[in-house]
């Protein structure tokens, strides 16, 4: 009876499956008409990870809210984390929140059906301990997924930055203004980030659009999250206040970045030795000493042993 329940919920997640993936596949008449129009008569198609974001939130909606917070959370700390990751879909929140829920749910639960057919499933404690560590895992595991995708785009932008900086005062000393400075080194810095040039390009259409410079620059450094970004930021607003000359702040600015870049790198070498200390330890040595070690072993036992005891 148990192996048929198991069975009945294992087709039923399949059938969600096929079906999720049908309503990934199935075109929006809607949706392609409006993005018709506004593309001059063409039609193109949503990305293929824009789709996904969309059928996860509309299929999880009605779970979602187990573990979504209290209303406000788009002005948190939550909804920035989303944006210094480059996630910046309006539906990214209810999907990440409705995986949460469902992983914390299905994960337990397709572990314990597994389990099942296998016929050699812990009982008692074991299996209570085993189906909270899955339920774990399956709440805190979207969180570490989003930490390491801040990490890595703040890690990219950190990088490129100073290369950047070096470009946009080449093109402010050969007479470019601020915005088509930024815009010129956008389109350089493509190929080497991505984020980088994504983000100055925002920066760009906020000007275009009548934002004030300093506001525009502060949603950049408040979008990336970067330190170093928030003090370009700083520096770009002294200049102009003081009236000194930007492109002297600039080439001042990355000399100092490239060196706190090389800090970095030097430090995560140093770091190194210490990282090895505990593999060395606890792997390689014991293999070390059981292969230099051993044959004495086997000689110690098989002659000063019997000695001993025939002396006795």
């Amino acid at each position: 009876m148990t192996k048929l329940l198991m069975l009945t919920l294992i087709f039923v997640l399949v059938m969600l499956g096929v079906l999720g993936l049908a309503a990934l596949l199935r075109p929006d008449p809607a949706r392609q008409r409006l993005q018709a129009l506004g593309a001059g008569g063409v039609q193109p198609r949503a990305p293929v990870g824009e789709r996904l974001m969309r059928l996860i939130a509309d299929l999880t909606r009605p779970i979602s809210r187990l573990s979504m917070p209290e209303e406000g959370f788009e002005k948190s700390s939550i909804k920035l984390r989303f944006v210094h990751a480059g996630i910046r879909n309006p539906i990214a929140a209810s999907a990440f929140f409705g995986l949460k829920t469902l992983l914390t749910l299905g994960l337990p639960l397709l572990g314990f059906a597994l389990l099942a057919m296998s016929g050699e499933a812990p009982r008692g404690n074991s299996m209570m301990l085993l189906l909270l560590l899955l339920a774990a895992m399956g709440y805190y595991g979207p969180n570490l997924v989003l930490t390491r995708l801040v990490t890595l785009r703040q890690r990219e932008i950190f990088e490129a930055f100073p290369d950047a900086l070096d470009l946009m005062t080449v093109c402010m000393e050969a007479g470019l203004g601020t915005e088509a400075a930024m815009l010129r080194v956008a389109d350089d810095m493509q190929l080497k980030s991505a984020a980088l040039a994504d983000e100055m390009r925002l920066v760009n259409l906020e000007l275009r659009a009548g934002a004030d410079r300093e506001r525009a620059l502060r949603n950049l450094a408040i979008r990336t999250g970067v330190e170093e970004v928030d003090s370009f930021v700083t520096m770009i607003g002294q200049a102009e206040r003081f009236g000194t000359s930007i492109a002297a702040s600039l080439r001042i600015h990355a000399e100092m970045l490239r060196t706190r870049r090389r800090q970095r790198a030097e430090e995560a070498a140093a770091k190194i030795a210490l990282k090895l200390l505990f593999p060395l330890i606890f792997c390689i040595f014991p293999s070390l000493m059981v292969v230099l070690m051993g044959p004495a072993m086997i000689q110690i036992y098989r002659v000063l042993l019997p000695t001993m005891s025939g002396s006795n």
